[in-house]
């Protein structure tokens, strides 16, 4: 989160008068955190009852009985498996979300970024980083499962508008994904390729902007290394040489397997990082 935080701060350094324009105010900051209020609210009725059970258990005979009752299991254990990815997600994006709000609240007051830690996970499990390098396998599909109904269809109609050049439809489609779908196994990939077309519409700062939220979306996630590497690169052609190129030498330490790692280390010689 720390490096996530000086990092954004790079990029916003460099806006501006726009900085100015599209700076959160405490209001905007409060009203983020009465929303996550709410949905922290819903979640908790999920462990509310909302009448007798009433499982069918029928049968004429021990062995039709017992197959009812394995039924009955199978079932309630499909149920539970749902709600505990639905409830994953849901503190996943919390803690995410929080973190962002803690960063900007300490940005508004004028303090020190630096000093800002891990996010606690939403619901009060302490956020584990990991003490050693991650090796990544290549990017997997995504379980059609997990997916909302279009949601495949809308972010293959974006990624197909970047395929054929056309950035700003690219851009525009991928903005609209990522609210439409928020929370969205789908989200680093989105705002990785979203990164990319702005690149290609020559908007650099927006690009860092998706590359940063790409990363901090899935930090260990199959498309973290590519994220983390074209943030530094987006910085360094902004010229934040500095802060490129600690962010570049992050994707060789977190993901020294990856292609990205190397590629990392070709940009770094070329900024002249030490």
């Amino acid at each position: 989160m720390k490096v996530a935080g000086w990092v954004l701060a790079a990029v916003l350094a460099t806006a501006g008068v726009a900085q100015a324009q599209d700076q959160q105010t405490l209001a905007d900051i409060r009203q983020e955190l009465t929303v996550l209020h709410v949905e922290i609210q819903r979640l908790k009725r999920e462990f509310s009852t909302t009448g007798s059970p009433s499982p069918n258990l029928s049968g004429s005979s021990v062995l039709e009985r017992v197959d009812a009752i394995e039924a009955e299991l199978q079932r309630l254990t499909r149920q539970t498996e749902q709600l505990n990815q639905r409830v994953q997600n849901i503190v996943t994006d919390g803690t995410n979300r929080i973190g962002d709000l803690e960063f900007r609240l300490v940005e508004l007051e004028g303090g020190d970024l630096s000093t800002l830690g891990e996010t606690s996970t939403l619901g009060g499990e302490t956020k584990i980083t990991a003490a050693a390098p991650t090796t990544l396998a290549a990017p997997t599909a995504i379980d059609q499962g997990e997916l909302a109904i279009g949601e495949r269809a809308d972010f293959d109609a974006a990624a197909q508008a970047l395929a054929e050049g056309n950035f700003q439809a690219a851009a525009d489609q991928f903005a609209s994904f990522d609210t439409s779908y928020p929370g969205s196994p789908l989200a680093p990939e989105a705002n990785l390729k979203r990164g990319q077309a702005l690149e290609g519409l020559g908007d650099t700062r927006e690009a860092a902007r998706a590359f940063l939220a790409s990363f901090t979306g899935d930090s260990e996630g199959a498309f973290a290394p590519e994220a983390l590497f074209e943030l530094g690169s987006a910085l360094g052609r902004l010229g934040q040489t500095d802060q490129a190129c600690i962010t570049l030498s992050e994707v060789g330490v977190r993901f020294p397997a990856s292609p990205a790692a190397s590629s990392a280390t070709q940009e770094m010689a070329s900024l002249g990082c030490s």
